[in-house]
C-alpha cells in the first residue's frame, strides 16, 4: 500500500474498532478482575495470509482502545500469541499473581507470536507469558482460535461487525455450565 492508502486504511480501521468495543462490552457483561483473551492476526486484518505479514502499526491502533476499555473496566487482558510459540499468552503480574498461573520462558517476536503479542510485551507494565488461562469472553480477530483459552461453556457474541480490516471478526462470552436432568430449574 501507498503511505497515504495506509494512513486511510489505519484511520478507517480504528473508527471500526471503536464502534466495536462498546458494543463487545455491553455483551460480554464483564466484571472486574475476569479475563478477556484477544487472539489477533494484524496478517488477516492487512489482507495477507495469517503469519505472513505481521503488522505492528495495526496492533498499535487495537491495542491501546481494547487496554483503556480492559482498564476502564478493571478486567485483565490476555493476548494470545501464534502458533510457534505453542499460543502463550501475554498477561500483567497482577494477573498471574490473582489466578496463581505458570509462567513460562519465551518472548514473543514478530514471526513468533505476531505483532499483537510483541506490542502487548513491549506496552505492558510488567509482562508475563503463560501457557494457559481460562478466559470469561474473548475476541478472535484473523480466526486465530482462542477457544482453548476460554471457560467452558462458550456462548457466541453477534457484533454489528464481523469484520475487522480483511480480517473475521468473531467473538465470545462464556457462562457456566447448566447441569441437571428434566427437573433441574435454571435462573
Amino acid at each position: 500500500m501507498m503511505p497515504n492508502a495506509v494512513g486511510s486504511f489505519l484511520k478507517e480501521l480504528a473508527q471500526v474498532w471503536e464502534k466495536v468495543l462498546p458494543e463487545f462490552f455491553l455483551q460480554a457483561n464483564l466484571h472486574p478482575k475476569q479475563v478477556l483473551v484477544l487472539g489477533c492476526s494484524t496478517s488477516e486484518v492487512v489482507g495477507e495470509r495469517i503469519g505472513q505479514g505481521s503488522s505492528p502499526d495495526v496492533a498499535e491502533v487495537l491495542l491501546h482502545p481494547l487496554r483503556r476499555w480492559a482498564k476502564q473496566q478493571g478486567i485483565f487482558l490476555a493476548v494470545q500469541g501464534c502458533e510457534h510459540i505453542n499460543r502463550a499468552l501475554v498477561v500483567e503480574e497482577e494477573c498471574v499473581e490473582y489466578y496463581r498461573l505458570e509462567p513460562v520462558t519465551v518472548l514473543p517476536a514478530l514471526h513468533a507470536g505476531g505483532a499483537m503479542a510483541v506490542k502487548t510485551w513491549e506496552t505492558s507494565e510488567r509482562p508475563v507469558m503463560i501457557e494457559q488461562i481460562q478466559g470469561h469472553a474473548g475476541i478472535d480477530i484473523g480466526d486465530t482460535f482462542i477457544g482453548m483459552h476460554l471457560k467452558p461453556v462458550v456462548v457466541p457474541m453477534r457484533l454489528a461487525a464481523n469484520t475487522l480490516g480483511h480480517a473475521h471478526l468473531t467473538t465470545a462470552r462464556t457462562r457456566p455450565r447448566l447441569i441437571g436432568g428434566k427437573r433441574a430449574v435454571y435462573p
